[in-house]
């Protein structure tokens, strides 16, 4: 993967945290491999931390972006078109659910858990990649991030499970309406990696814990290895590779657990 060279392309990564986050690997790796990069992040409690993280890539754009937000999306697009008047790869690293929605039974999800985890966590895929495709005239590479939840029953993850299997399909129908323009829409699907949003959840250290003693590598995975991953999807060499949900989790997707 090291070896890729994305001079001259453009990526905007949605979704920055912290340098834990898997959406700063993966513009790390993007960046690393000679990518521009256009970056968000979500409250102003984050901005400090992902200013920092830019200051790697000088002329960055850091932007807010809460994607309930019509304005910020719109503005997020039209600095994009004023800085760089093109976009090659679109990174949605952007997912949300309440505590209460995420605990307990699911049976008693409320009907504004379920819209609040759906219109973050899979809806805002559809519109910012809706916003995207202008920019990308000579083709380009859509991802998302999702979780093997979306197929499987992962405690504690509930709401978001379903969140994710809207957005894995999402992925699919993009895949299939944009192929003709040539641009290619897959998702990652990550093991569990102690990020902010990871540790929202509740036994998530047990969940961790279960992942490396039944994954084949018996370990859990490193950001980088997602960002590589990544880099893989955003380049020529992937480029017959569309509508997929490709696992880097260690292998666990297969194992019956």
């Amino acid at each position: 993967m090291r070896g890729i060279d994305l001079s001259g392309k453009v990526a905007l990564v949605l979704g920055v945290a912290n340098k834990r986050s898997l959406a700063w690997a993966i513009a790390d790796a993007l960046g690393e491999a000679g990518c521009s990069l256009a970056l968000t992040y979500q409250g102003e409690r984050l901005r400090k931390n992902v200013d920092e993280l830019a200051q790697k890539y000088p002329g960055a754009p850091v932007m807010a972006c809460d994607v309930e937000s019509d304005e910020q999306v719109e503005g997020v697009f039209a600095r994009v078109e004023k800085d760089y008047g093109r976009l090659d790869v679109l990174v949605h690293s952007i997912a949300y659910a309440r505590r209460e929605d995420l605990e307990g039974e699911f049976l008693k999800t409320s009907r504004q858990g379920w819209r609040i985890a759906m219109e973050i966590s899979a809806f805002s895929f559809i519109r910012l990649t809706s916003l995207a495709v202008p920019f990308m005239k000579n083709g380009g590479s859509v991802m998302a991030l999702t979780y093997v939840a979306s197929q499987r029953v992962v405690p504690n993850y509930n709401v978001m499970g379903s969140a994710k299997a809207a957005l894995e399909h999402a992925v699919r129908q993009l895949a299939s309406e944009l192929g003709p323009s040539n641009i290619r829409v897959n998702a990652i699907s990550a093991g569990p990696i102690s990020t902010l949003s990871a540790r929202g959840i509740k036994g998530f250290s047990g969940m961790a814990s279960h992942h490396r003693r039944l994954a084949p590598l018996r370990r859990n995975i490193e950001p980088r290895e997602v960002g590589d991953a990544a880099l893989f999807l955003a380049s020529e060499m992937a480029s017959g590779i569309t509508g997929e949900v490709v696992h880097v989790d260690g292998g666990f997707n297969i194992m019956a657990i």
